[in-house]
């Protein structure tokens, strides 16, 4: 095997969690009386962690007190609705399950609120993946490359045989900044041609395609 270590992010590249994310983003707006947000806004927003995408969705020149009720609100839906739709994409099952035959260390490096990574997980991932990482106070979420290496060290993983799979240009810049070669998935939250416009130098159009990646 090329890579006998593989971290993936989750949101866009393991799971669809948009519809369940925009469900919690305007639960937030709302209960301050901000304007709602389309679905394509919320996915342009989402990759830099929660702190981020509410301050993406609230409208410009809100106090810091409006901020904190937004975030809190919007913290307080998604503990209780973030698997209302979310689901793994097509195919993603049967990648993690023939991955993990094949003998690959498995883990998830997200910037998701770590609560909801490991609810994640438990609910999809639990026979497959070997840990998971979520957003803490305790550490600096991506592009950071702290995330990536905490996971390896659980997992007691060498750089040179690490590989990270994501979907955006955070995830693109998370396995630079981590010194480790990224695989782009083009079927989540950014266009493969997006992904091209970023750079991307390998791109997997179906879950399918990492098989022959990695």
């Amino acid at each position: 095997m090329k890579y006998k270590t593989i971290i993936f992010d989750l949101d866009g590249t393991l799971l669809n969690t948009l519809t369940d994310l925009h469900s919690s983003v305007n639960y937030a707006m709302r209960s301050c009386a901000f304007p709602e947000r389309s679905m394509d806004e919320v996915r342009r927003f989402v990759g830099n962690g929660v702190h981020t995408l509410i301050r993406r969705a609230a409208p410009e020149g809100i106090t810091v007190e409006q901020y904190w009720a937004a975030y809190d609100a919007f913290e307080e839906h998604y503990a209780k609705h973030n698997h209302d739709y979310t689901a793994p994409y097509d195919g993603i099952p049967q990648l993690m399950r023939e991955l993990k035959k094949r003998g690959h260390k498995l883990a998830i490096v997200s910037n998701k609120i770590d609560f909801a990574v490991q609810a994640l997980k438990r609910e999809f991932f639990d026979d497959t993946v070997d840990c998971a990482v979520g957003d803490s106070e305790e550490i600096e979420n991506k592009p950071a490359p702290d995330m990536v290496y905490k996971a390896m060290k659980e997992l007691g993983a060498e750089l040179d045989e690490c590989v990270y799979i994501g979907d955006t240009d955070v995830d693109l810049a998370t396995a630079e900044n981590s010194g480790m070669p990224c695989i782009s998935v083009s079927w989540g939250f950014r266009s493969r041609e997006e992904l091209e416009g970023y750079a991307a130098a390998i791109i997997a159009d179906t879950p399918s395609d990492i098989l022959g990646l990695v």
